[in-house]
């Protein structure tokens, strides 16, 4: 985190601080006092945690309250390679609300891709209203397909239906937004119930409709910072949270 950044992370907590008709108070009585109570302060900050800004970004269940950090690429793409291992099943391909295109790679590991575009009145929408699977990607094929089409959801097959991946994976891209569901709440539910929002008259694929249909507890990003103020009389920790 920069000085600038920090000085305008600084401003924001004053200003959520700055009660003009309250007196300052010591953090000495503060600090013996019973919560909650409201006081205007004049302090140091003499540490903020954490030192790098990315680091601030959580992802947050409001349903069991739990904080989580954010997956890094790396780990999105191992979760891919590891789907990528069975091949997608032909069985699943071109149903009555979606249809599928499928091909092999012409590298060494010839590996093969599907992609199923969900359809609409048993028509495909712009790319810019679609929403569909894939299957066998790898993170740059998947990052591709987000700047074309509005939503991509990485899934697998079974012998049934097709799946999400691991909840450790993104559920759900969004250009370059990535959703993410709570692995403690979440109770994932089969692919097809996605047809329902097709069959809708004007299908929004809204990340907390999708999220809800497929049984997913949807978690949110939240900045989180922690700051120690100090004023001679005693030190107070901070805490900013934020959607």
């Amino acid at each position: 985190i920069g000085m600038h950044s920090l000085f305008c992370v600084c401003c924001y907590f004053a200003v959520l601080t700055d009660h003009q008709d309250l007196n300052n108070t010591e953090l000495k009585t503060i600090l013996n006092s019973t919560a909650p109570q409201q006081y205007r302060i004049r302090a140091k900050l003499r540490t903020y945690k954490p030192q790098k800004l990315y680091q601030s970004i959580k992802l947050h269940c409001s349903k069991c309250n739990s904080l989580q950090e954010v997956p890094d690429g790396d780990d999105f793409d191992f979760i891919l390679q590891g789907s990528a291992v069975a091949a997608p099943n032909p069985e699943l391909h071109n149903t009555s609300w979606y249809d599928s295109v499928m091909w092999t790679t012409q590298d060494q590991k010839q590996r093969k891709i599907a992609i199923h575009f969900v359809k609409h009145d048993e028509m495909l929408q712009q790319p810019e209203d679609t929403l569909l699977m894939i299957e066998g990607g790898t993170l740059k094929e998947v990052w591709k397909l987000t700047r074309r089409f509005k939503c991509v959801i990485p899934v697998r097959s079974t012998e049934d239906d097709l799946e999400l991946l691991d909840l450790s994976a993104p559920f759900l891209l969004q250009g370059n937004i990535k959703y993410y569901g709570c692995k403690q709440c979440s109770t994932p539910k089969p692919i097809k119930c996605l047809s329902s929002i097709a069959a809708e008259q004007r299908p929004s694929w809204e990340p907390t409709e999708i999220a809800q249909v497929l049984g997913i507890v949807l978690l949110q990003y939240v900045f989180i910072m922690k700051f120690t103020l100090v004023d001679g009389t005693g030190a107070l920790n901070a805490y900013l949270f934020d959607y």
